[in-house]
């Protein structure tokens, strides 16, 4: 087997079971008092990092599971200090759907790594470079590690040479590693050991594989990847794993055990932290948060490209609007948005915006109505479209607007004074105001839900 590997190192493994994992599965649902008893023994495996912040988790703290996602971070910092934290930052997006200024990205990033983090996995759903250096240089200025990602997917316009080219010019910008997202598993196993033997000629800094097994090949573009070189890759823990999420931790760890490339990570802790993962996951199925859909193998996501967490959200958008059963037909639908609007990888918040358009196509008539966040992508306010754009149907979305070519976010004002003094009787911590900035909808009652619970909380314990 020796000679089947480009590397000799062992192969490090980050693990999604607090992020990724349930955000593909359970569109995000899993609560803080479901993640701390299964801490101490995540903290003794040994793995690269562990992620547990970002993405869609700050909205959905909020939003569905009244959590403040910044206490979330902390706690989970105390109770695993021996382990990286790693999180998943859009950009100039941060974690919201909108391209935030200059001076708002730097004071995210800063409060991000004070809270706890060290890794920050940061993409931009255009692979539009411009619109990763501001966090780029913030995570860099305070301490943290930058990991650039590449949003991988296929059409015309994105070749092995498009994505080498990237990474070249990411490690340039001061990427510490570099992230290969791969996030419908569309990268297939000749593809991955490709793809990944070209960068670890071209770049000089470790390369961090992400996929997911929506199309069932995930554990097999792992294995060509390792057999390639890759440095890191991005594992569940098996409770969360697989369909729609990570391939599994402890396959992987028993996959390479007998190579050169063995983890060294040990089965038995592993086991102790999934048995409880066990538990949460048949709870979260008996309450509905789990679908069946997004456990199974779907070939066809290589047709639809769609990824995990868009899945389940979309499965959520049309039981709301009982349609359920016309599933297939917003999937079909989804490829030719895409090609109409130039292409763009269907990660968040393209993925949100491509899949509900799709929606809006099938359940009102192609293009009868655009949501702002179309309108938006269509006009540049997002960045550069990798690939041409249906003149016909930016036209009906935009109208004759000018469409925007320079960084987005040098049309931005700075904002974060006019949210302080925005929020001033709201917040009670810098954190509270990026949180009410990113989320105005969300934040602000959430806040006053929180400081008053927290006022009854201190009477009742007073009164006893």
């Amino acid at each position: 087997m020796a000679e089947l590997f480009e590397s000799k190192k062992p192969l490090l493994i980050t693990d999604t079971i607090l992020r990724d994992a349930h955000q593909s599965q359970a569109a995000t649902r899993m609560k803080l008092q479901d993640m701390l008893p299964a801490c101490e023994a995540l903290d003794s495996i040994g793995y690269w990092s562990v992620e547990c912040w970002g993405g869609a988790t700050f909205d959905a703290c909020m939003r569905f599971l009244g959590e403040d996602p910044w206490e979330r971070l902390r706690a989970l910092r105390k109770a695993m200090p021996h382990t990286k934290l790693q999180m998943l930052l859009r950009g100039q997006n941060l974690l919201g759907y909108r391209h935030y200024a200059d001076d708002m990205v730097e004071a995210f990033c800063r409060k991000s790594i004070e809270n706890g983090i060290d890794v920050v996995r940061i993409f931009d759903a255009l692979n539009d470079e411009r619109n990763m250096e501001a966090s780029i240089n913030a995570v860099k200025k305070y301490g943290g590690t930058v990991e650039a990602a590449i949003s991988y997917t296929l059409s015309p316009v994105h070749s092995e040479e498009y994505f080498v080219n990237k990474a070249i010019v990411l490690e340039q910008m001061g990427a510490d590693t570099i992230c290969i997202k791969d996030m419908a598993n569309l990268l297939l196993p000749n593809a991955a050991y490709s793809l990944v033997k070209k960068l670890k000629e071209k770049v000089s800094v470790p390369i961090h594989l992400h996929t997911h097994n929506t199309t069932g090949t995930g554990s097999m573009v792992y294995l060509m990847a390792a057999m390639a070189g890759v440095d890191i890759v991005d594992c569940a823990l098996s409770p969360f794993a697989n369909g729609t999420s990570q391939p599994a931790t402890e396959s992987m760890v028993a996959a390479m055990s007998e190579t050169d490339r063995s983890t060294g990570l040990d089965l038995k802790k592993l086991n102790e932290a999934a048995v409880h993962f066990k538990g949460v996951a048949s709870k979260m199925k008996l309450e509905g948060l789990i679908s069946t859909k997004v456990l199974r193998v779907d070939p066809n996501t290589l047709i639809y490209q769609v990824p995990g967490g868009m899945l389940s959200n979309l499965i959520l958008q049309l039981k709301q609007a009982n349609a359920e059963n016309r599933l297939n037909e917003v999937l079909a639908e989804v490829p030719r948005v895409r090609e109409d609007f130039g292409y763009p990888p269907l990660v968040t918040p393209t993925s949100q915006i491509v899949g509900t358009q799709a929606v809006f196509n099938t359940l009102m008539g192609r293009y009868k109505t655009f949501t702002k966040e179309s309108k938006d992508l269509l006009r540049g306010e997002y960045g550069r479209l990798p690939g041409t754009v249906n003149e016909e149907v930016r036209k009906l979305a935009i109208g004759d607007d000018e469409v925007i070519t320079c960084r987005p976010a040098d049309r931005l004002k700075p904002e974060l004074e006019t949210a302080r003094e925005m929020y001033s009787d709201i917040a009670k911590s810098e954190e509270d105001i990026l949180s009410c900035a990113m989320f105005p909808q969300v934040a602000p009652g959430f806040i006053e839900t929180r400081d008053n619970s927290k006022v009854h909380e201190i009477t009742v314990d007073w009164v006893r």
